[in-house]
């Protein structure tokens, strides 16, 4: 008995270490701290609030644009005015329409990081434990525990949200929501919820064809009758999602030509194909190809489109293919049942392969991308790594990527003062996730690895050590780039090539025979005591509509030694506990 209490204060514990940790961090510098006159992104978000409540919303996106003009999409300018009525009632100096720019009293600072907690604890963290009982529904309390410790301690977060400053956790807690609700069936309620990740930060357009993607691949996993009903709803509550959120910009209540406000605020191609040193394609490339000087703006833009799509391509092309292939096909006498398909869908497992694809095909390839913006692919690549044994190719490349994204952030770490929070923060993550690069373990990844350490820790104390000579005083955000970069095109090949491997063993790949409602008779859905259906069969055979076993257990082992866990394709050992309804396995 006094065992089982002692589990029941684990998750509490975690979120409260994990609060303590944040709050730790915040008690740094944060970014332009002390640097008149525009200061940095702490004073641009309290400039939101200010600028929000004391103005009409007409003028939100029209204000003094050269003073930190509101550039992110409505529901963020709707929270910063939130934030900015209960600071406003707190203490009115915080918040007076130009009076209290750079603001930097002792309250004011407590009142900015209060914030960044609190939509962090309302959104973020209740997604992330979500995720642990929805996606890894079949797996023990203790592995849950740890995805749990590994999501909420994620330093990259951490630093930029709390150190930084930002409210990144809002956008990725209202993306990964909306992947719980997909497990769990409620697929407009996930559609919603993705519209407000988009509503709050345009980042999250990187996770988008994904998202519409797999949703579009439902529909037709569903067949004609069921999917396009689906189909329909989805449209319906995504448009009018997005009417709701500008509807402010939008007739009656503001001109025709008022929507462009916040759209050319929101979209500023304006400003080049990319500003600072950041670990992507052009930045890494434009060392020796030089892109602004021999190529137009305007053809930069069109080439960098066409390779953002390129990037996400496989991962488009893969979804639909498979969600056609394993579609259900009713015949007219058994409708009925057909009715309930079995959830969650079979394509599901491809979604986190397909989010970090197309997420890093807009980070190396688009335009106007900064080294924060890593964050969007971080998220499924740690939702990955949180399924992985240390043993599996995605541990070691989730446990790389993690801790290369933190170096690719170093100088606008080292610029904002957190140079200690940097360290401490990657040594205690990686100790809690018992990572050791430099193990005995031999593979051509773990070299790949430690020679990538080996070169962060080259730079870092290169860096300490000796001053830039003038005609390169960049060199090091450069050659930081240029270690970044190879990985994460690395982490982008692997997403397409495991993509393609799920698709496969799921049968989305390949020769395929007519379904029918005939076959789904001859083997019935498992069902849970509960009477809910279970997501995946019991009998280590792949659960399709179809009935038909396309193979055998025994035949996905060597999957498994390659890396890839084979619960995350719709498999379970004889062995292992009957799944609870409405939980599947990613890896």
């Amino acid at each position: 008995m006094h065992h089982e209490n002692m589990k029941a204060w684990i998750v509490p514990t975690l979120l409260l270490a994990s609060v303590w940790v944040k709050w730790a961090v915040g008690l740094g510098s944060y970014s332009g701290q002390g640097t008149p006159p525009m200061y940095g992104d702490y004073e641009a978000q309290r400039h939101w609030m200010e600028l929000t409540i004391h103005l009409p919303i007409r003028q939100w996106y029209t204000y003094d644009l050269q003073y930190w003009g509101l550039d992110y999409p409505p529901l963020t300018a709707y929270v910063s005015w939130l934030c900015g009525i209960v600071g406003s009632w707190i203490d009115p100096s915080w918040v007076m329409l130009d009076k209290s720019r750079g603001i930097e009293t002792p309250g004011s600072k407590v009142f900015m990081r209060s914030t960044v907690l609190a939509s962090d604890l309302l959104v973020y963290v209740p997604a992330v434990v979500m995720f642990t009982r929805v996606w890894q529904g079949t797996r023990s309390s203790r592995t849950q525990n740890l995805a749990l410790m590994m999501l909420l301690l994620q330093p990259a977060l951490i630093l930029i949200d709390f150190g930084h400053f930002q409210y990144n956790s809002v956008m990725l807690g209202f993306t990964l929501l909306a992947m719980n609700l997909f497990v769990t069936g409620q697929d407009v309620l996930g559609a919603l919820c993705f519209v407000l990740s988009l509503g709050f930060k345009q980042m999250a357009l990187y996770y988008a064809p994904a998202i519409g993607t797999y949703l579009l691949a439902k529909c037709l996993y569903l067949g004609p009758s069921q999917g396009s009903v689906l189909f329909i709803r989805l449209g319906i509550v995504t448009v009018a999602s997005f009417v709701l959120l500008f509807l402010p910009f939008l007739p009656p209540f503001a001109p025709v030509k008022g929507i462009l406000d916040p759209i050319t605020r929101i979209f500023p191609f304006n400003r080049g194909l990319f500003e600072d040193k950041v670990a992507n394609f052009w930045c890494a490339s434009n060392v020796v190809l030089k892109w602004k000087m021999w190529i137009p703006q305007g053809a930069l833009i069109r080439l960098s489109t066409a390779l953002t799509a390129f990037g996400f391509l496989p991962a488009v092309i893969t979804l639909l293919y498979s969600g056609h292939k394993v579609r259900i096909q009713p015949s007219s006498q058994d409708e009925k049942v057909t009715a309930q398909p079995i959830q969650p869908t079979p394509i599901l497992p491809l979604l986190p392969y397909a989010l970090l694809t197309s997420s890093l095909s807009f980070f190396l390839f688009s335009f106007q991308v900064h080294e924060k913006t890593i964050l969007v692919p971080l998220l499924p690549m740690t939702l990955l790594l949180s399924g992985a044994a240390p043993d599996e190719q995605t541990y070691e490349l989730g446990m790389l990527m993690n801790n290369v994204a933190m170096f690719s952030m170093w100088p606008l770490l080292k610029r904002d003062g957190l140079g200690i929070q940097y360290i401490a923060l990657l040594l205690l993550w990686n100790k809690l996730m018992g990572y050791n690069p430099f193990q005995s373990r031999r593979s051509y990844l773990r070299l790949l690895s430690t020679t990538t350490y080996a070169a962060c820790f080259v730079l870092h104390i290169a860096e300490f050590l000796l001053t830039p000579p003038p005609r390169l005083p960049d060199i090091f955000p450069v050659l930081n780039v240029l270690v970044s970069t190879p990985v994460f095109m690395l982490v982008w090949l692997w997403s397409i090539k495991r993509g393609i491997e799920v698709s496969w063993a799921l049968g989305g790949l390949g020769s395929r025979k007519s379904t029918s409602a005939m076959a789904q008779k001859k083997a019935p859905p498992t069902m849970s005591p509960s009477g809910k259906l279970q997501p995946f069969p019991s009998d280590g055979q792949p659960a399709h509509p179809d009935g038909e076993v396309r193979s055998t257990a025994s035949d996905f082992r060597s999957l498994r030694g390659q890396g890839m866990r084979t619960t995350s394709l719709g498999f379970q050992a004889r062995q292992r506990t009957l799944p609870r309804s409405g939980s599947t396995d990613i890896h």
